[in-house]
């Protein structure tokens, strides 16, 4: 029994070390500003005339930063301090949204300041990812990084897609998009004060085995992509998610607005709720998955529950009622938690802890490439025709993607073959990769 957790609930050991309390406490007001720009961004758009075609621009931007920055921000994660980067990310950030928030309130902002925001906003978390990743196995004990994986994916969805978003929202529609900018430049100072405190450790900073020594920037990209290529549960995850977030990402972030406006008659308020309940589906999943043992086939469990938990996307342009969509969503934010936590604990037992930054910036990237697309054809595609297609579109296609990625991937045989729930379950050497 764990010295100051006496009886500790199994989501809530990690918390006995005080780093990670110290990463967690700014995390928590970090997430929520991010929460926060997901409303005020939409708001602030269309205050400024703006239409879906305007809001897919900026927000595609966000997800250019990020591609264009991710797989740089996973060879530094395995290569320069990983407190530093998230450090030096906070400090952007608190720069960014200070400025946008002036903006705003002197009313000289333009389209062009948001879409660039946006794209520092992605290029930050490009860099701050894939070192959250790699730190957090030198911080915990193998046998915590489940509770963890899973508190962090209870504590994100609840503040950036429920908490931040119900704050921004309220304070849209109180105020106005400015000043619920300012509120999230107020979160990034807050966040930056706390991990001014974190630990200096040379665990953080170390990135080779002993003996090893540093390889070119070339050569490291190219050691976690062949990994990644070589490793089948990997690789047909990944080509998954790329599916996936072509199909659903769009319409989610640029055309439920509409569908809000439309079906519903809502608002600004309106809005940041239906997120709320989606985050919160998001943290009920992960939460779950964290408090439980994982089963024993974790790989059908991950890929199906993130596949046909996208089912529920398809009734989204039928319902006309508040609580039927944010059921909906809500559903959807489950099935998506629990995927999330497995993934993310498989990630870093599986992983070679020397690749994990570089193997989780390529997760980025490969799942989220084809987010910039999603997010540019949403607008257009929402003009042309029903929005209800859409959304039967998005619902629908993860499923088959799902199923074919599982079959392709054998992943009822490499599940049993790699258990994790083994207490000494080690990570997979890279020469071991091949199927």
């Amino acid at each position: 029994m764990r010295k100051g957790l006496p009886m500790a609930p199994r989501a809530l050991r990690p918390f006995a070390h005080r780093d990670y309390r110290t990463l967690m406490a700014a995390l928590v007001v970090s997430v929520f500003g991010h929460g926060m720009w997901a409303v005020a961004m939409v708001y602030q758009v269309r205050r400024l005339g703006g239409g879906p075609v305007e809001l897919s621009v900026v927000a595609t931007a966000t997800s250019v930063g990020l591609l264009a920055f991710v797989l740089v921000g996973g060879i530094a994660a395995d290569r320069v301090s990983c407190r530093r980067i998230i450090v030096s990310v906070e400090a952007a950030s608190l720069t960014v949204m200070s400025t946008v928030a002036v903006l705003a309130l002197t009313g000289a902002v333009a389209l062009w300041h948001l879409a660039v925001a946006g794209f520092l906003v992605g290029a930050g978390a490009a860099f701050f990812f894939p070192a959250y990743s790699a730190l957090l196995p030198r911080m915990l004990p193998a046998e915590d990084l489940l509770a963890a994986n899973g508190m962090e994916g209870t504590l994100r969805p609840v503040l950036q897609q429920a908490a931040g978003p119900a704050a921004a929202g309220m304070v849209v529609a109180a105020l106005s998009p400015a000043h619920a900018i300012a509120g999230i430049a107020a979160c990034h100072l807050a966040a930056l004060l706390v991990l001014t405190t974190l630990a200096h450790d040379r665990r953080y900073d170390a990135h080779l085995p002993p003996g090893r020594q540093r390889p070119s920037v070339v050569a490291d990209l190219r050691e976690g992509v062949s990994y990644t290529v070589r490793t089948p549960w990997l690789l047909w995850t990944l080509l998954f998610a790329v599916i996936a977030v072509l199909s659903f990402i769009g319409p989610l972030e640029v055309l439920l607005p509409f569908v809000v406006e439309d079906q519903l008659g809502g608002d600004a308020e309106t809005f940041g709720f239906l997120l709320a309940a989606f985050g919160v589906g998001g943290a009920v999943g992960s939460l779950g998955t964290a408090s439980l043992p994982l089963p024993r086939r974790y790989l059908t469990w991950m890929i199906m529950v993130w596949g046909f938990g996208a089912l529920p996307l398809a009734a989204v342009g039928f319902v006309d009622g508040f609580w039927q969509l944010a059921t909906l969503l809500f559903v959807v934010g489950v099935t998506g938690g629990i995927g999330q936590v497995i993934w993310g604990t498989l990630l870093q037992r599986r992983v070679p802890p020397h690749m994990l930054g570089r193997v989780s910036s390529l997760d980025f990237f490969v799942s989220l490439s084809l987010m910039p697309l999603s997010m540019a054809l949403a607008g257009p595609i929402g003009e042309a025709v029903p929005l209800w297609i859409v959304f039967v579109v998005a619902g629908v296609v993860s499923p088959v993607v799902g199923v074919v990625a599982w079959l392709a991937a054998r992943m009822a045989r490499d599940e049993i073959a790699h258990p994790l729930d083994a207490p000494a379950a080690q990570p997979e050497p890279a020469a071991d990769a091949g199927p």
